[in-house]
């Protein structure tokens, strides 16, 4: 039978649960426990692998360390190592409670603690401990309002007597209270405490250890470090040049055990998936696939891009936009003129299809009908822009000059008349035109003539 037994965590809705199978004997092996439900606030250290998560599993007799996210802006309950003995987690759960400088400084909470280093390095253990470097000078600062009181710090450590006081400095005077440790011994470890008017107390455990990671190698270029150095606390920050891309930790930190908190990064070349066109109307004019290179595009005569003209190789190895498409640039039929023809460049004439489409460079050509003159350009190319050279012309109506009567001559002389023109005939020396009544011939709007110019006959004949 399987059952689960949970301890509620202080001060929260979550639980602290493990798993145990209730009816396991001495001869049975010895089970595992885990970790779940615990306040975000809280992280896990095991196997100095310090990690988030809401939920750990570790095996019969191992130990877990669990601490506060932020040490001192929250104060711990519980135990901070955990072990685990047969599914069974010894020690109280732990939990975090928020401070003065979470709850705006009011006098119902314990008070926030901070530290500052003028001199010298520290680093957090996963126990909470802040572990200092020996000869530092550490400022261990009590976060409360001056006005409701003095605070007081209480230490462990017999070495010797700290300076206690509000500090100095006017943004800081009237909320500060510090205790200051010069030049750092091992003596000087313990536990500092420090308790508000009200009785409230926060504690912050000082351990002070030599302690020395691995002297770090000179990198290889091109990944550029600068190592503050070696001992407890000290850093190493790492970057790479234009061009290249940081893979691993931007800096790590020398810590308690003597570890550096990450290997060394390295430098990776950032670069591009080459470019390879699948369209064969595609032009590859630039390209150059390493960061911040460019890739640039265009099309063959006769059609146009579709999508970007220019992409760049960013940051993560990928181009900006998309190869882009290229399209064949049509133009659609033109328009074929009232009274008029619509012509290819072989004198065909074209369908009567508003779907037609042509391509650049094709050449139409217009003509008009019997009786009816061209007004505007006899022919238009489809240009790279998918539009024609030229507007349609106009077919308008037109008479065409009728010919001089023989021995006579028509006034006014045209190649071609408007509808309504009239013409009149004047005649050789000796010829005249008939006596009787004759209209004037008029150009029709069917572009016809509505009499042929009358005869030019001779005296005799009159």
């Amino acid at each position: 039978m399987f059952g689960v037994l949970c301890f509620v965590l202080v001060l929260t809705s979550t639980g602290f649960c493990y798993s145990k199978d209730r009816s396991e004997s001495t001869s049975q092996p010895q089970l595992g426990c885990k970790l779940e439900g615990l306040q975000p606030l809280l992280i896990v250290t095991y196997k100095n692998l310090t990690t988030s998560v809401r939920e750990i599993t570790v095996p019969h007799g191992e130990k877990v360390t669990v601490r506060c996210r932020e040490i001192g802006k929250y104060k711990i309950f519980g135990d901070t190592v955990l072990k685990c003995r047969n599914a069974v987690w010894s020690g109280k759960p732990p939990s975090c409670i928020a401070t003065t400088a979470i709850s705006n400084y009011t006098e119902d909470v314990p008070p926030t603690i901070l530290f500052g280093l003028p001199a010298g390095s520290a680093t957090f253990e996963p126990s909470g401990s802040l572990a200092v470097f020996p000869g530092s000078i550490l400022h261990l600062e009590c976060l409360f309002a001056r006005r409701l009181g003095n605070p007081e710090w209480t230490w462990t450590s017999n070495f010797r007597q700290y300076l206690t006081g509000w500090a100095i400095s006017q943004i800081e005077r009237d909320w500060k209270y510090r205790l200051s440790i010069y030049y750092a011994k091992t003596q000087d470890s313990g536990i500092y405490t420090c308790t508000t008017p009200r009785g409230l107390t926060n504690s912050i455990k000082v351990h002070v250890v030599d302690v020395h990671c691995p002297q770090l190698k000179k990198p290889e270029p091109p990944l550029i470090a600068k190592i503050e150095g070696p001992r407890l606390g000290e850093a190493a920050t790492f970057e790479c040049p234009h061009g290249y891309r940081l893979e691993g930790a931007s800096s790590i930190t020398c810590q308690y055990n003597g570890k550096w908190s990450a290997n060394m990064p390295r430098c990776e070349a950032i670069i591009c998936p080459p470019i390879q066109p699948m369209n064969p109307k595609l032009l590859l004019l630039e390209h150059n696939n390493t960061y911040s290179g460019r890739a640039i595009f265009a099309c063959m005569w006769g059609h146009k891009l579709i999508g970007p003209k220019k992409i760049k190789c960013t940051r993560n190895n990928t181009w900006s936009g998309p190869v882009p498409k290229c399209l064949e640039i049509t133009c659609p039929t033109p328009e074929t003129p009232i009274n008029g023809e619509l012509m290819d460049n072989q004198q065909q004439q074209w369908s009567r299809r508003k779907d037609q489409t042509h391509r650049v460079g094709s050449l139409v050509r217009f003509s008009c009908l019997t009786g009816h003159q061209l007004v505007g350009p006899a022919s238009a190319i489809c240009t790279e822009n998918g539009t024609w050279s030229h507007q349609p012309p106009i077919c308008d109506v037109r008479c065409p000059y009728p010919g001089d009567p023989i021995h006579g001559r028509i006034a006014p002389l045209k190649f071609w008349y408007k509808s309504g023109d009239t013409i009149q005939v004047s005649c050789s020396p000796g010829y005249v035109t008939p006596l009787e009544p004759v209209r004037k011939p008029t150009c029709q709007e069917n572009g016809q003539w509505s009499d042929p110019p009358p005869p030019c006959r001779s005296y005799r004949d009159v």
